[in-house]
């Protein structure tokens, strides 16, 4: 499937978005009280973070 560098360039914009969401939660979880009782959504949030700085890498290289 073909995309126009276009939807590469959004598909980037939002990667990047939730990036710093995921980033903001996991920061947030870590500063409470008990972080140890979120331990499994900082695991999941910091999973999901390099997931989709993989992705963002992998559309960087196509948008060059």
């Amino acid at each position: 499937m073909e995309h126009t560098k276009e939807e590469f360039a959004e598909a980037k914009r939002q990667i990047d978005s939730t990036l710093h969401k995921l980033r903001e939660t996991v920061k947030t979880l870590q500063a409470k009280e008990d972080p140890e009782r979120y331990k499994s959504q900082i695991t999941l949030a910091q999973r999901r973070i390099k997931a989709l700085e993989i992705a963002g890498s992998l559309i960087a290289k196509e948008l060059e």
